[in-house]
C-alpha cells in the first residue's frame, strides 16, 4: 500500500490522515511545499483503515477550526507516522548501511592508507553496539562514530589537499598562523604571491580559509585540489577495496 498514516491524539480524541509515502518527511523538511502532493485526501480519519471520518464537532473542539487542510497540517507536523515493524527494520537497516557508507567514504586504514571496504565498517558497529540515534542525520551520526570505530579499526580521517595562494605582502603572516592547522607542506612558491599545496585535516578547512580571508582581506584563496589523498600523494580510488 500507498498510504501513510499520520496520527495525532487531542484532548482524548484520536485523528488520522491518510498521506503519500516519503512525503510527510519531506513536508516536515520542507523540502514539499505543495500540500495536495502530500495528502490523499483533505479529509481527517478517526481511522483511516476503516474509512471512519472524524465528526465535525469534534474537529472544531479540538483544533478550534473548521478548515479540514488546516487542520490536516497540524496533523501533519505535529503527529507521529505510523510505520509497520517491517518497515522500520528496513529503514534502519538503510540507515545504518549509510552510515557505514558515509565513514568509509571519508576515512581511510592507516596501517594501508586504503579506505575500508562498508562490509567491515558495518562489523565494526555491531561489535560496538551501535545504536541509530532518530534525531539526528547520518552524517552527523558517522561523523560522531568515527573516534568510537579507533577502538576496533586502526581508522582515520582521509586528509584533504589544498592550494592557498596569498599576495607575498602578507605571505609570512599568514604562513605563520596556518602553521598549526596545516598536517604536511607539499610544495611552496615565493613569486609574485605566495603559493603553498598541504594536506590537511577535513575539519581544518574552515580556519584556513578563515584566516586567508581575514589577514589578506579577500585577496587569498584556499582551493580543494583532492578531498582524499593517500600518503602516496595520489587521490584514493573509491572503489578500491569497497567489493
Amino acid at each position: 500500500t500507498n498510504v501513510a498514516i499520520v496520527r495525532l491524539k487531542k484532548k482524548g480524541k484520536r485523528f488520522e490522515i491518510a498521506c503519500y509515502k516519503n512525503k510527510v518527511v519531506s513536508w516536515r523538511n520542507k523540502v514539499e511545499k505543495d500540500i495536495d502532493e502530500v495528502l490523499q485526501t483533505h479529509s481527517v480519519f478517526t481511522n483511516v483503515s476503516k474509512g471512519t471520518l472524524a465528526k465535525t464537532k469534534d474537529l472544531e473542539k479540538c483544533f478550534d477550526s473548521k478548515d479540514n487542510t488546516e487542520i490536516c497540517k497540524i496533523i501533519l507536523e505535529k503527529g507521529q507516522l505510523q510505520v509497520s515493524q517491517k518497515e522500520r527494520k528496513v529503514e534502519s537497516a538503510n540507515k545504518l548501511r549509510d552510515i557505514a557508507t558515509i565513514v568509509a567514504e571519508k576515512c581511510i586504514n592507516t596501517d594501508n592508507n586504503l579506505p575500508f571496504p562498508v562490509s567491515i565498517i558495518q562489523q565494526a558497529m555491531k561489535d560496538l553496539k551501535f545504536s541509530l540515534k532518530p534525531n539526528r542525520s547520518t552524517k552527523q551520526q558517522a561523523l560522531e562514530l568515527i573516534p568510537e570505530l579507533r577502538k576496533e579499526l586502526p581508522i582515520a580521517r582521509a586528509q584533504m589537499r589544498i592550494t592557498v595562494v596569498v599576495p607575498e605582502k602578507q605571505a609570512k603572516e599568514v604562513k605563520s598562523k596556518l602553521k598549526a592547522l596545516v598536517g604536511t607542506v607539499e610544495r611552496e612558491e615565493w613569486d609574485f604571491d605566495y603559493e603553498m599545496v598541504a594536506r590537511i585535516d577535513p575539519g581544518a578547512y574552515r580556519g584556513i580559509e578563515e584566516i586567508v580571508s581575514k589577514e589578506t582581506r579577500g585577496k587569498g584563496t584556499v582551493e580543494i585540489l583532492d578531498c582524499k589523498v593517500q600518503d602516496s600523494g595520489k587521490p584514493i580510488d573509491e572503489n578500491k577495496g569497497s567489493k
